[in-house]
């Protein structure tokens, strides 16, 4: 079947994510009217927000009475991640994300910094108003290691010895965390404590899958699809999956050409570097992975009653994965 994002995954919750809309640009007003105009700029910006639609299905699907808190909770959700995308744009020094000009580029880096941190100042200022301490310790602990994965992922840069283990440490981080949050974080709001840990690894397990995929598109799909340049991360020095696989599947010259690349980032040997990626068989392996961990990631949700936000939930680990077949 052919999954349907508004349909099959955005309607059953449309009513709590129009109320969480609202909350955010709630939540973004300032008595400073350059944090206004920037943080409006980039929540705007934002895709599909699909953490906080996974927030609201799993506050749903593990029977939360009041949507409300949930409501708040998503976009709490929302603001931390818009937060990350602005903090990253800076450090990846992008001038463009989804295709529309970045924060850090219509503004300038120190505004956008101030502004990623508003935000996450903000966020806690609204999970303060929940009032549930577990809840926030999760959410403390939780950014702690966003931003730890985001240092890792800084050192790693250049590091063509870096490995599977070291990648999926990054992308836990960088990806699958706030995921995490958004689904853990919903049924200790519910107090159903009996699905935290299903709801963290169906999220987990998703969001490792999600980055994989990404990391696959960045070899295979274009820069208008995509909203950033082609073999951008391989420009940045950035060791993705397709890279690892790759360097494990040549040798000789193909394998000299890929650690160089990794090893002094930029565009000379780019073309190459995606031939060579295509043929060493890593893309492959990287779709099996990804398979894999959606496989995972839904098994984790067998563990929470039926319902129809749990099949959204199915849908939307269903879907990203779609988008490499």
């Amino acid at each position: 079947m052919t999954i349907d994002f508004k349909q099959d995954i955005l309607a059953p919750v449309a009513q709590d994510f129009a109320e969480m809309d609202k909350l955010i640009n709630e939540g973004i007003s300032s008595k400073v009217a350059l944090v206004m105009s920037v943080s409006k700029h980039v929540v705007e910006a934002g895709g599909k927000r699909m953490r906080p639609i996974m927030c609201l299905l799993a506050a749903h699907a593990c029977g939360e009475t009041d949507l409300a808190r949930a409501q708040r909770l998503a976009a709490i959700i929302e603001m931390l991640h818009t937060a990350t995308l602005v903090h990253d744009d800076v450090v990846d020094e992008s001038g463009l994300r989804r295709g529309k000009p970045t924060a850090n580029a219509t503004w300038n880096n120190q505004t956008a910094v101030l502004v990623g941190d508003f935000l996450i100042s903000r966020a806690f200022d609204l999970l303060v108003d929940l009032n549930n301490m577990v809840l926030l310790k999760d959410f403390s602990t939780g950014t702690c290691e966003i931003a730890e994965g985001e240092v890792l992922q800084l050192q790693a840069q250049h590091q063509p010895d870096t490995d599977e283990a070291t990648y999926l440490s990054i992308i836990h981080g960088k990806t699958s965390r706030l995921f995490e949050l958004a689904t853990e974080g919903a049924a200790i709001l519910a107090g159903k404590d009996q699905y935290r840990e299903p709801l963290k690894r169906f999220a987990g397990h998703f969001g490792n899958a999600f980055q994989i995929i990404d990391d696959i598109l960045d070899y295979t799909s274009d820069a208008e699809t995509l909203g950033k340049n082609i073999g951008e991360d391989l420009m940045e020095g950035k060791p993705t999956l397709p890279l690892i696989a790759a360097l494990k599947n040549t040798k000789d010259e193909e394998h000299q050409i890929i650690r160089r690349s990794i090893a002094t980032g930029g565009v000379t040997e780019l073309e190459q570097v995606i031939d060579i990626v295509h043929r060493s068989g890593a893309l492959d392996y990287c779709r099996q992975r990804a398979h894999e961990e959606t496989e995972l990631s839904i098994q984790a949700l067998h563990a929470l009653p039926e319902s129809d936000y749990r099949q959204a939930l199915i849908y939307l680990a269903e879907m990203a994965l779609h988008r490499i077949q």
